[in-house]
């Protein structure tokens, strides 16, 4: 097995941040898909992972030397209740490499076998959450929104069991770390201030190093509760539900994680929820931001003991701190419409005006990635509603609407071309559809089939391209085609 040249920073910590366990072998690895440029950016030989001992090390079959494979332990909130241990129970991170930019990416493996984590599970993945997970992470990529990404997926040769038998499969999935809120809940639970401590000053020297020197900790939570009110504000502008924000599925780098529910929106709802194991709602659409500031509440606790020795006066430095969740949120949130809706400068009134189209949007059951790509394409020279007006079932109440909009960018003092091209660039005209996703896992699945998939994952990794002959994919789903519910897959 090929030397690479891993730097495990997390695997140098103390023991009781992990535990070391090596992956399972499988009887029969086929590599059903490599990401070539993800590959090379990370300094990786394609030609090699694509070979006999690359292969063996996307399916846990080899370790290569300089790797240190470990699950990491982590506690979390699971639908507000509080689990004190979790860990990697299917993941193993083999390593860690600095790429040709000198960024850090764990490389993990998911589906790799049973850990001490694993709580009697499997260990295991299925092909379907593997190419769910491979198409909705390259997809945001795509869309420029802080995600970890899918480097591979290989089938194993053997089936694993969840409802029936299903084909087993293994995703290689990379992320700046794999360090998330409930990895901080782990060591606050048991009262280990030195392991906090050990791990604040990892995660500041690794995702935030503009926070060393003395308050850093404060800086510290600062900083995640901004990166994760910029995550949740991108997501929002994206019409994107995550399905299961727990506080051991949010990373503290401020990235998008854990993609088992998750699903893209077709008609606008804030309600709108998917995820077949959120049976009251507790994560839909519209609860993404209070969730992620709960979930930063939960940050702010553990890191209490790190924020001064007096505990009130800690609570009070966290509650100051986490106040500033909610304008940056906000500011974030109507910066991200504004472009959507083609505003290059800012008036108060442009809040009324986003929402005003949001609840448009919501009586008339209309598509939310196809009014803003429609909008787009209206917005410049000849200026018409296009085919926008049809999308509501209320076009009287969209034309009230439109007439406003139009008198706000007759203020704006760019061109209607320079304005169009800028819209077209922030509105998708592909998204990861439900019942595309769902149709290309049901073809892998039950027919080996993954051409539908390779063509899928071409047309999502360029999102805001027009591409002749692939129009069907950007049509939301017809009434039989309407996907209801996502699963998780574990």
């Amino acid at each position: 097995m090929i030397a690479i040249d891993f730097d495990n920073s997390y695997a140098r910590l103390p023991q009781r941040f992990y535990a070391e366990v090596a992956p399972t072998p499988v009887p029969a690895p086929r590599l059903i898909r490599l990401n070539t440029p993800l590959a090379t950016q990370l300094g990786l030989d394609p030609d090699w992972l694509e070979g006999p001992e690359g292969v063996a090390m996307l399916s846990g079959n080899g370790v290569p030397v300089g790797a240190a494979p470990i699950a990491t332990a982590y506690a979390g909130h699971q639908f507000g209740g509080f689990s004190p241990q979790l860990g990697d129970g299917r993941a193993i991170l083999l390593g860690e490499l600095v790429d040709r930019r000198g960024r850090r990416h764990d490389l993990q493996l998911k589906g790799a076998g049973p850990t001490p984590f694993s709580r009697r599970g499997d260990g295991r993945a299925a092909l379907g959450p593997v190419l769910r997970e491979y198409l909705l992470s390259e997809a945001m990529a795509a869309l420029g929104i802080p995600t970890t990404r899918a480097l591979a997926a290989v089938l194993t040769g053997e089936a694993v069991r969840r409802e029936t038998l299903l084909p087993g499969a293994v995703l290689t999935r990379v992320a700046s770390s794999h360090i998330r809120i409930g990895t901080f809940q782990f060591f606050a639970a048991r009262g280990d201030v030195e392991a906090l401590r050990l791990l604040a000053d990892h995660v500041i020297a690794r995702h935030y190093p503009a926070c060393a020197g003395e308050g850093r900790y404060l800086a510290l939570l600062e900083a995640v509760i901004a990166a994760q009110a910029a995550l949740v504000a991108q997501w929002m502008a994206i019409g994107f539900i995550h399905g299961v924000m727990n506080t051991d599925n949010m990373s503290v780098a401020g990235e998008t994680i854990d993609y088992g529910p998750c699903a893209f929106m077709d008609a606008y709802h804030p309600t709108t929820v998917f995820s077949s194991i959120d049976e009251h709602g507790r994560y839909a659409f519209g609860n993404q931001p209070p969730i992620a500031r709960w979930n930063l509440a939960r940050f702010a606790e553990a890191l209490l003991p790190l924020l001064e020795d007096d505990r009130d006066r800690a609570v009070s430095i966290a509650q100051e701190a986490l106040g500033q969740f909610d304008p940056q949120f906000q500011a974030g949130l109507v910066a991200g419409f504004r472009r959507k809706l083609g505003l290059a400068t800012e008036e108060a009134e442009d809040v009324v005006l986003i929402g005003s189209l949001l609840e448009t949007m919501q009586h008339g059951e209309a598509d939310f990635t196809l009014v803003f790509r429609r909008l787009s394409e209206a917005a410049g020279p000849p200026e018409g509603a296009g085919d926008c007006r049809s999308l509501f079932g209320n076009p009287a109440e969209f034309d009230a609407w439109e007439f406003r909009w139009r008198q706000r960018l007759a203020r704006e003092p760019v061109s209607a071309e320079a304005r169009q091209d800028a819209m077209l660039r922030v509105n998708p005209l592909f998204i990861p559809r439900n019942h595309l996703v769902e149709a290309v896992i049901q073809a892998a699945v039950e027919g080996d089939d993954l051409a539908p998939f390779e063509v899928l994952l071409g047309v999502l990794a360029r999102p805001f391209d027009a591409q002749p002959g692939h129009e069907d994919y950007a049509r939301p789903p017809a009434a039989h085609e309407r996907v209801l519910a996502t699963f998780c897959g574990t």
